[in-house]
């Protein structure tokens, strides 16, 4: 089992619990049709948590809207957010999903983050949910 160094301990047990701007949402006239929406988020940027240097990624968001449709202005205010949080890729990925579903109660969604290279390293974290 890897051990987890020390520089990270303490810095991520909060953000799961972490307030986020509110995702608003509105009606779906729809509602009996199966569709995706597919929503692409090109200049994403966080905080390594670490280096406290910005992190930068496309986020992709493919969904199928059930009752609601995500509104895109909040949505786009909720992604500013996260400019100042210091996070890792995998958790942010998480945390966007877990929001996105609570607002908007999709059939479906699937989130990408494609994150630029850090020490040569490109990261790429993809979560999905099926509403059961």
């Amino acid at each position: 089992m890897a051990k987890i160094l020390s520089s990270y301990e303490g810095r991520q047990k909060n953000i799961r619990v972490l307030k986020t701007p509110r995702i608003e949402v509105w009606k779906n006239q729809y509602q009996d049709k199966l569709y995706t929406i597919c929503l692409e988020i090109p200049e994403f940027t966080c905080i390594c948590p670490k280096t406290g240097l910005p992190d930068f990624a496309a986020i992709i968001i493919e969904y199928s809207p059930a009752e609601y449709c995500i509104e895109l202005k909040s949505l786009k205010m909720y992604t500013i957010f996260y400019r100042n949080i210091g996070i890792f890729h995998e958790h942010v990925i998480n945390k966007i999903l877990d929001d996105f579903v609570q607002a908007c109660k999709p059939r479906w969604v699937k989130i990408k983050g494609a994150f630029n290279p850090r020490g040569g390293i490109t990261t790429t974290v993809t979560r999905e949910y099926k509403r059961k």
